[in-house]
């Protein structure tokens, strides 16, 4: 038997939708109500303020990454620096999508710039902990600098995001994924063999 959602799943999934396609601050509560078809007070029940939702709605964002980081470290067990192209390919597959609109996370700070806003927090730390987490997987392919290496990926990761995201029509993944290897490649004594940069 199909487990039957719980009102606060039927809104955080909506909320979830909501907020990361049209953005935190335009969407109001009462749409998701609305949308998700639950009573007011089994809203509030759940979620005293919208603030709490979209702490929420982070963490689930949050859970679904480290998902995906988890599910590629099981593909590739015994090859870190694989672990870490993975990543990135995942990546791109994911700015090919047309509801495809940047880093939740970055999106939540800039709409939250108080930096005592709940939410401005939460993307905060969960932004950091996916990073370590990347900061792991490189030092444990054997980075000459996994620091380095990882805020690198980092700025690039977070430029190419926007970028996916507002020059749709002529962005390339492939010049992202060109440079992302080239700094990886040479953070190990020899390039990987099985990739190689588009010419």
């Amino acid at each position: 038997m199909t487990k039957k959602e719980s009102a606060k799943e039927r809104i955080l999934k909506v909320a979830s939708d909501l907020f990361y396609s049209e953005g935190v601050r335009a969407v109001g509560i009462d749409r998701i109500i609305e949308e998700s078809g639950v009573a007011k007070a089994s809203f509030y029940r759940n979620f005293p303020t919208k603030d709490h939702l979209v702490v929420a709605y982070l963490e689930l964002r949050s859970k679904t990454r480290m998902e995906a980081v988890e599910e590629i470290k099981r593909q590739f067990p015994d090859s870190p620096k694989e672990q870490l192209y993975a990543l990135l390919e995942e990546l791109v597959e994911r700015m090919k999508s047309s509801r495809f609109r940047g880093c939740p996370f970055m999106n939540a700070i800039v709409e939250f710039p108080d930096e005592d806003h709940p939410g401005h927090q939460a993307a905060m730390r969960y932004r950091s902990n996916l990073w370590k987490n990347v900061e792991d997987i490189a030092r444990q392919a054997g980075a000459r600098d996994p620091v380095q290496l990882t805020y690198q990926l980092q700025l690039l990761k977070e430029g190419a995001m926007m970028s996916a995201y507002m020059d749709k029509g002529y962005y390339h993944a492939e010049y992202f994924l060109n440079a992302c290897q080239v700094l990886i490649d040479r953070q190990f004594d020899e390039p990987n063999p099985s990739r190689r940069t588009t010419e």
